[in-house]
Order: C-alpha cells, then structure tokens, then sequence
C-alpha cells in the first residue's frame, strides 16, 4: 500500500516538474522573443555578447531632396499646363511673381554644374546606328524641320553638339532688305517695345532693371557718346540724339529652333561684357514667374552704335546652355567652373590699330547657343520707330522685326 502511495507522488512530483520546466520555457521563449536580438561571437573559451541590434530608419538628405524637389517640379509643371489652357481659350493668365525663397530654393540647384555636364555630354561622339534614333526622337520631341537644314542626314551629325549647332541653307532664311532691322534668331516674340523709367518688360508685367541687366556705362561709352543729356538717368545716358527712344525686344529660341544668331542690322561692336551667373530657365512660363530673370543669369552684353545712336545684343544663358560663343570673340570663356556673384568682365574691341570696333553687316553670323535661350536687343532710334509684331508670335532669323 504504502509503494503504491509513492508511486503516486512520485509521479505528481513529475508531472508538476515538468509543468514546471514547460512554463519555465514558455517565459523563457516570450522574453527572448520580446528582447532585440543579441549577436554572438565565440572565442577560444568564451562567449562575447555584442549590443543589440537597433534598426532604425534614417532620413537621408539626398532621398530628401529627391523627394521634395520632384514633388515641386510636378507643381510647377501642373501650373504650366494651366498656363497652357489658359492661353488656348484666350483668358489672360494672372501675373504670380515667385517669392524670395522660391527664387532662392530654384537658384541653389546646381544647374551650372548641370549644364557643365550636359555640355560634355552633347560631345559624345555616337555610333552611327545610334545616331538616326537618338536624333529622330529628338526632332519629333521639339518639332525641328530638318529639311531647312543645309545636311539633311543624321547621320553626318557625329554627336548631340554638332546636330543641334546645324547650319541652314541659304534659300530657307532670306534677309529682309527692306527694314532697319530684323530678327537675329529663330524664336518666340515675348515682349517689344519703348523703354519707360529705366525699366523693361521680360514679359507683359514683368520688368527688370535696364542698368541692372546692362551693367554701369564704360569709359568707353561715355567717351563715344559724349553728347549725352546733362540728366543723371541711366536711361538718358545711352540716348545720345536729341528726339530719340530706347527701344527693346525679346525673343526667346526653343530647344527646337535654329541655335545660331546673326547680326540684326549693320552696326559696330565696340564693347563685350560678360556676366557669370545662375542658369535658370527662361522659357515664357519662368519669365513670368521670377522678376529680373535676365538679370540672375549668366549673360554676354555686345554694345556699340548703328547710324540712329547706341545698339546692344544681349545673348542670356539657361539651364544646359551655358555654352555662349561669339564668333569673333576668342577670348570669351561661359559657365566656368567658379565665379563671384555680381561681377562681371569687360572686353574692349577699340584698341589703338582699331578705332572702328567690329563691324558687323545685317544677317552676318554672329555666335551660337549650344541649346534653346533668348536673345535681347536695346536700341536707341527715333520717336517714329514702329514694331511689326505681335506678342507670342513666331518668327525666323531675317524676318523684320521693325523700321521707321
């Protein structure tokens, strides 16, 4: 009887020990579970628990900048198509300046470097079984009509540079003989006219600075145009007759269009300055957006005279376009590496064996963008210059821009 009774605690003692270890695991397996887990190194003897484990996810400035940057170009290409519709119905699109920080925010993208770049990229010298398809996507993304080109095929294009600085037959640009002056440039009509207060219009309620933009008169000028008004007004410096108006006019070149510019009338180059500066985009819908765009940009200002006083051309660079060339200047160097805000380098043409300057004949060659731009032209002529344009128009290289 009494084996039998220790039979039976002997074996309750079991089964609450083995209750026992199965909880004792479970708590065990929970805390284990609950704990991050530990990494275990062995030495020769000796066990070596390392810190636990922490993942955690860190905010990357780059995936950041990714992040908000796209998130801003989807706005403004949305408010672009808007401005598009606006424009298809005939609805006068409402002036929205960019504040500051925008100005600031778009200013610190580094599309100088980007442009930089770009630019050697556009030297690449493609296989010919690439060239057709690179090309031909191209022409059908910008509208380029190759058969104005004086070498229709893409083929002879070794690389992105060479097609987009394609020459033109003679026939497909004449050169309107009959007005003083005509466009220098294939290109989008954003603004003409008279020059009031010392202001210009980049587009209709858009203005920049006139000294801003061209930069304080050289010793140069003020020596040539020494009959100037006693008026301390910039404006009224460049005026050098009696009875006459400044006038402006802004054509902005598309990456579809002809890349070269030309002369615009007959006149002499007596003066260079070049402006280093940002490069941002100066199609309509950022001139409309950013006051004083040609001025944040980098800029090649030519100035001289034609037979009514002063006459200036000013070719302003943009996003991948930091190549300016200037034929008969090989001195000009754009879009250099660094630069310091607000200067500007000046370049004189009159020296002593040449008191005439460059000389330069209506529709000759001029210099060349490496992508589309704007070209900006300030000249002085009489009260009854008239413009035969309208805003938005279209126009080509030698077709008339205005006369008296």
């Amino acid at each position: 009887m009494s084996s039998v009774m220790g039979n039976k605690n002997y074996n309750v003692l079991n089964d609450c020990r083995f209750s026992w270890h199965k909880n004792l695991s479970l708590r065990k397996t929970l805390v284990i579970w609950k704990q991050p887990p530990f990494r275990t190194f062995f030495t020769d003897r000796r066990k070596l628990h390392a810190a636990p484990v922490v993942r955690t996810f860190r905010l990357r400035p780059f995936h950041f900048l990714v992040a908000t940057g796209g998130g801003y170009a989807g706005y403004r290409q949305y408010e672009k198509y808007k401005e598009e519709q606006l424009e298809k119905m005939g609805i006068e699109i409402p002036i929205k300046l960019a504040s500051e920080w925008e100005v600031s925010l778009y200013k610190s993208v580094p599309t100088r470097l980007l442009s930089r770049a770009w630019g050697r990229l556009n030297q690449v010298e493609l296989p010919t079984w690439l060239r057709k398809p690179v090309y031909s996507l191209y022409i059908w993304t910008f509208g380029v009509n190759m058969k104005e080109a004086a070498v229709e095929d893409l083929h002879h294009y070794r690389n992105l540079s060479e097609f987009f600085r394609r020459k033109l037959k003679p026939q497909s640009r004449p050169v309107c003989c009959y007005h003083s002056v005509i466009s220098p440039s294939d290109g989008k009509i954003l603004n003409f006219g008279q020059v009031k207060n010392c202001e210009v219009e980049q587009v209709k309620g858009v203005t920049y600075s006139l000294e801003s933009f061209l930069g304080p008169c050289t010793s140069t000028e003020d020596m040539q145009f020494s009959q100037t008004s006693s008026r301390n007004s910039f404006q009224n410096q460049l005026v050098t007759k009696e009875g006459n108006e400044l006038y402006h006019c802004v054509i902005y070149l598309a990456p579809g269009d002809y890349h070269c510019f030309h002369s615009p009338t007959d006149w002499r180059v007596s003066h260079r300055r070049h402006f280093p500066g940002s490069l941002m985009s100066v199609n309509p819908g950022v001139a409309r957006w950013i006051k004083e765009l040609f001025c944040h940009n980098e800029r090649v200002v030519l100035t001289g005279d034609w037979k009514h006083g002063f006459f200036s051309l000013t070719a302003v660079g943009a996003t991948n376009v930091g190549s300016i060339r200037v034929y008969f200047d090989r001195d000009l160097r754009t879009n250099s590496p660094s630069y310091s805000k607000g200067s500007y380098n000046d370049f004189s043409f009159i020296t002593n064996n040449n008191k005439e300057g460059i000389p330069m004949r209506k529709g000759e060659h001029l210099g060349e963008f490496n992508l589309g731009s704007t070209i900006v032209l300030i000249f002085e002529a009489p009260k009854d210059f008239n413009f035969h344009l309208k805003p938005g128009q279209k126009i080509r290289f030698g077709e008339a821009l205005g006369s008296l």
